[in-house]
């Protein structure tokens, strides 16, 4: 079975983009950022509002957060801008890129004398840097070295029999081919920790899967408390659901009938083959961000509502649980899961999935990549600012 063609890193691993990024470490060095990137074709400015006024816990996850998006697989060199007195440091973060082996510099906006000076020297580096991915060539990859994230939003009554169980057969394919298969979004599993459970590789993994189900499970009902059970955006009711379990049995059916050999934490990359298990939130933009700096190469996007947000480094397959929302964001859906509803199997539109993820691992730009939804980074955090 052939597999991809993509970049082979310094460090071993596969990008299927060979973006230059450039990472503000705070807030107040987007601008900057933007700026350089703005300047660069090649480059990609990786915007979010983090990197001071957290708690310790949160500085650290933010630290290997914003660290693991730098080297993600589809990252060929790196540009980190500082302001000067933040947190999270440009230097820090760079020493981390450059662990992997590929081109990375750091600049700070007050050590080089303010925004316009900082701006012009990072454009030098990240041209330089673009000129020099741009000499790499796409060598052939094997399925082994996949990593595929997986993320639903705007869910409808009809996510659950057509979209998602259509993206699990693809799940299953990808697992059955060697590679690996990332499911999050722990709120939109609660309810399901016997099933999820039963399906774990081994006792301590099933202990893991129902830790985290039960944790999001307790932090709703903080949170929530009688109205916990409705854990679900106005969206999600007006597509037909009714609460937050049914929308659970939905979500996971994207991860397929594979066994889960891991379960790690937001941000935090496998280190086994298969279907795995992430630790994070059910908000899309969290959750992708989450998913990016595991390592995942692209993520598949289950709606029903309609929601057009991609990544700025990860390419978004949109895939459309219902016919009427393919028709009226024909723009944005790369895929028509809606068509069980007119007389397809979930067989059929699992193959089209497999020739979209096939073309988009190849370099053909998905939907949300040819309407630049990137978007703004947005990271899980546990604290409240301050």
């Amino acid at each position: 079975m052939r597999g991809f063609r993509g970049f082979r890193r310094p460090d071993g691993r596969v990008g299927i983009r060979n973006w230059v990024a450039v990472l503000p470490t705070v807030a107040c060095a987007n601008g900057v950022a933007a700026a350089m990137a703005g300047e660069v074709p090649g480059a990609v400015a990786l915007l979010h509002g983090h990197g001071c006024g957290r708690g310790m816990p949160d500085v650290g996850l933010h630290f290997h957060a914003l660290a693991g998006l730098l080297t993600n697989p589809n990252v060929a060199a790196a540009v980190v801008v500082g302001l000067g007195c933040e947190v999270v440091k440009a230097e820090a973060l760079a020493a981390r890129v450059a662990e992997t082996g590929r081109p990375v510099a750091w600049l700070e906006i007050q050590g080089e004398g303010g925004s316009r000076r900082c701006t012009e020297k990072g454009v030098e580096l990240a041209r330089r840097f673009a000129r020099e991915a741009a000499h790499q060539e796409r060598v052939e990859i094997p399925w082994s070295e996949l990593v595929l994230g997986l993320e639903c939003g705007g869910s409808d009554a009809f996510s659950g029999i057509t979209a998602n169980p259509a993206v699990g057969i693809l799940s299953d394919y990808v697992v059955e081919s060697g590679g690996t298969v990332i499911l999050t979004e722990s709120t939109e599993m609660i309810g399901t920790a016997h099933i999820l459970g039963r399906r774990a590789c081994d006792p301590r993994v099933e202990q893991r899967v129902k830790e985290v189900i039960r944790k999001a499970e307790r932090r709703v009902r903080e949170l929530l408390g009688p109205l916990a059970h409705a854990v679900i955006a106005p969206g999600n009711m007006d597509g037909g659901m009714s609460s937050i379990v049914e929308k659970s049995l939905g979500c996971i059916r994207k991860g397929g009938s594979s066994p889960v050999v891991e379960v790690v934490e937001y941000g935090q990359a496998p280190t086994r083959r298969g279907l795995v298990i992430m630790d994070g939130p059910g908000y899309d933009v969290e959750s992708m961000a989450g998913l990016a700096a595991s390592g995942c190469q692209a993520i598949v996007f289950t709606t029903g509502r309609g929601n057009p947000i991609g990544f700025p480094i990860v390419p978004v397959i949109k895939v459309a649980s219902n016919p009427r929302l393919f028709q009226q964001m024909r723009d944005d859906m790369d895929v028509n899961a809606g068509a069980v509803l007119e007389g397809a199997s979930l067989e059929e539109v699992a193959e089209e999935l497999k020739k979209v993820l096939h073309r988009t691992l190849d370099g053909e730009p998905t939907r949300a990549e040819v309407n630049r939804q990137g978007g703004i980074l947005c990271l899980y955090s546990t604290t409240p600012s301050f």
